[in-house]
């Protein structure tokens, strides 16, 4: 299986001892720079988490336009976007400019979003579930208008008062393929079979929101087969793509030892517990040596299912030290699992 690898950026900022992106302006700026050294590398795809009333990136359209301004050939992402917050028509409009910008490079991750501070936090962006839906229908019916007006049907009729005949519309613009590369990000195997039922790719992180006793990996490998499996069921033409996020930390210098040194003891093994109420199975961070961590990838049994590695970076360390770690990865870490740069400037969009 072709490998693609990316790094995943969470976009904190704030102003604190040792923090390299103190405002939120040096986030975004960071962020951007940090694609572009991506690129350079080989890096396949540059992605960044979504948070509301958070000090982290919140507003993804405008800076994977950026981003694309200033890169062209590595595919810009979302994972994820809250479709709790979307208005779908308008993120369709949004969506499909930023798309057409980057020449067809957009990989949207969306689902119904993760744990947060704040309280129901959609109501303050005027979304309210229906009588009866719970804010993940919400998020899936705005989701499946999404991506019916990004696939060009109609969601309006002209005003004949206006244009003379009764018609109906479809957004503007249009960005042709954009249809097949979104991901729903799947927190259990009942919604990962949900997401091949839907047609989308699927997007799994380093927390699913289950736990069967098995270890993280194989419990996240066992999602993305019934994930397949469905998918085969559904009778799809396309191959669809799957993704799992690593924090993965290769310890090469004195700088990487004084921030992860510890680190490498505390968090090298899986965590369950309740998260929101609900028993939650967290995958282990990957910190040490690269021919150890590098091994220890190569037998992770999601990684080898899955197609696409995207890398969680500390991004508050700065745009160089960000660089310095995807440099390692690439050059010492990923080839062990399957990935090979040269194949970025072939993969077909």
């Amino acid at each position: 299986m072709e490998k693609s690898i990316g790094f995943l950026s969470f976009g904190h900022y704030q102003d604190v001892p040792g923090s390299r992106t103190p405002t939120a302006r040096e986030a975004l700026v960071q962020s951007i720079e940090l694609a572009v050294a991506a690129e350079e590398i080989g890096i396949d795809q540059a992605s960044v988490r979504v948070h509301h009333f958070a000090k982290q990136l919140a507003s993804p359209f405008p800076l994977l336009a950026a981003m694309a301004t200033r890169t062209s050939r590595i595919e810009l992402g979302t994972g994820i976007i809250d479709m709790r917050y979307e208005n779908p028509l308008s993120m369709a409009e949004q969506a499909a400019a930023a798309d057409l910008i980057s020449a067809g490079r957009l990989q949207l991750g969306v689902s119904r979003g993760s744990p947060e501070t704040s309280l129901r936090g959609y109501e303050a962006f005027g979304h309210v579930p229906a009588d009866g839906e719970t804010d993940a229908d919400m998020a899936r019916r705005h989701t499946a208008l999404f991506r019916s007006a990004i696939a060009g049907d109609a969601v309006a009729t002209s005003d004949p008062r206006m244009t003379g005949w009764s018609s109906p519309l479809a957004i503007e613009p249009l960005s042709p393929g954009l249809g097949e590369r979104i991901w729903w990000g799947s927190g259990t195997r009942a919604t990962a079979t949900w997401t091949a039922e839907q047609g989308m790719n699927l997007m799994s992180s380093t927390l699913l929101t289950e736990d069967t006793g098995v270890p993280f990996d194989e419990l996240q490998a066992e999602q993305i087969a019934l994930y397949r499996e469905a998918w085969a069921a559904a009778g799809h033409a396309r191959e669809p793509r799957v993704s799992v996020s690593r924090s993965v930390i290769p310890i090469t210098t004195d700088e990487d030892v004084r921030y992860f040194g510890v680190r490498a003891q505390q968090d090298s093994r899986d965590q369950v517990g309740l998260l929101d109420g609900v028993q939650s199975h967290f995958g282990k961070s990957y910190v040490g040596e690269p021919d150890v961590i590098a091994a220890q990838l190569a037998g992770d049994a999601a990684v080898r299912a899955a197609d696409t590695v995207l890398l969680t970076v500390p991004n508050q360390l700065g745009v160089d030290y960000n660089a310095r770690l995807l440099r390692t990865v690439a050059d010492h870490v990923a080839p062990a699992f399957g990935w090979a740069p040269a194949h970025a400037a072939t993969r077909p969009r």
